[in-house]
This record gives structure tokens, sequence and C-alpha cells, in this order.
């Protein structure tokens, strides 16, 4: 029982030169996989190439621990309590690079321990999931800010009401003794309908009279590097 115990904390068997290049190499391979989905999921503002190759790098890293782990409990406990002192700080920008990095991770711990079917029917399955769906964008919403006198407040949401077919939303009403401005959210498609009206709505606005500006913004989810 004594010498069972022993070889389980020591680990059994050891590694040749030719199967730690080529766990490290799969790892690499599989990685380029990531690096080439997460280049073709995120082409456009959100596209981060340092994020992109940190991810390659990460699964060809995690397969290298895991060659020198292998089947060594001592040798892992030790390096889970190493690695517990790493704090990563970086916001995740998009939610999406949470499943490139477990991804990443999980390529590494496959090649690490030689489950090269696994990483590869697993990678493959991921690859194609993203391929189809990971271009999916949320739609973008439109601002419409209106600042005018008081007097007009009623005026114009009534004109607001009857261009969108009260589609638009009203989100922040902020007011001061001479003042106030009206925030409308409305999505795309609400937005590209209204060209079907005779005038635009800035036209509309401004006959009232007494309104200061009108400004039409495009607001994304998406946030640039």
């Amino acid at each position: 029982m004594r010498e069972y115990l022993y070889q389980i904390l020591d680990g059994s068997g050891t590694l040749t030169t030719e199967d730690i290049i080529l766990r490290i190499a799969a790892s690499a391979v599989f990685g380029i996989l990531v690096y080439i989905s997460y280049w073709y999921t995120h082409a456009g503002t959100t596209y981060s190439k340092k994020f992109n190759v940190s991810l390659l790098t990460l699964a060809i890293l995690t397969g290298a621990v895991m060659t020198v782990i292998g089947n060594n409990v001592a040798l892992s406990l030790g390096m889970v309590g190493a690695l517990s002192i790493v704090r990563f700080r970086t916001a995740v920008k998009d939610t999406r690079d949470t499943t490139y990095i477990f991804w990443a991770i999980m390529i590494g711990i496959c090649c690490g321990v030689g489950d090269y079917q696994v990483a590869g029917i697993g990678s493959g399955i991921v690859f194609v999931i993203l391929l189809i769906l990971g271009r999916v964008r949320n739609e973008n919403r439109m601002l419409l800010v209106i600042r005018a006198a008081n007097e007009k407040e009623l005026d114009l949401e009534g004109i607001i009401s009857r261009y969108y077919n009260q589609k638009a939303v009203l989100k922040v009403k902020n007011t001061t003794p001479s003042h106030v401005e009206l925030i409308y959210e409305m999505t795309r498609k609400v937005y590209m309908d209204s060209y079907k009206n005779e005038k635009e709505i800035t036209e509309y606005l401004y006959s009232q009279g007494n309104v200061e500006y009108v400004n039409l913004v495009a607001q994304s989810d998406e946030i640039s590097g």
C-alpha cells in the first residue's frame, strides 16, 4: 500500500524528447485554430491582435505545464499553489473572449496529457459553432437626443410618438428651469423604417421652434481596443 501511494505521488513514466515536442507542437497547432477563429469572428472594432496572440501562447504554455505535471500528484498540487498567487486584472471586452480563453486552456490540457483525440474533436466542434454563430452581433440601437425649451416638451413627445409609431422609448428626461432634454431609444430597424416619412425627424422638430439641438447617435455594445 505504501509503495502504491508513493507511485501515485511520485508519478510514473518518463516522457521522451519526442513525446514532449509532439505534445507542445500539438498545442501550437490547435492554438492556431483558435487564432484563426478569433480573428474571423472578431473582425472589426473589437479585434485585438495582442489578445489573439495571447490565446495562442496560452494554449502552448498550458500544454507545456500539463506535460511537466503529467500524473504526478505532488507536482500538480505544488503547481496549483504556485499559480494561485496570480491575479488577472484585465477586463474582458467581449463575453466571447471568455470562451476563447477556456478553449485555449482545454487544448493545452488535452495535448499536455497526450489526449489528442479529445483536443481535436472538441476544437473541431467549437470551431464550427463559432464559425457559424461567432459573427452574431447585438443590433445597434439609435439614440435621439433633443434639447428644447420647457414649453415644447409635450409637443415634441407627441411628434416623436407619431413619427416612430410609438416604437421609440423615452429613456431619459433631464430638465432645468428653462430647458428640457429628451433621450429616446429605438432599434435600427425602427430608425430605418422612419425614412418612409416625407420629412426627416430633424425638420419636424426644428419647425416647432425653440429647439436648441437634435442629435442622432448609434449606440453599440462593442468596445474598441
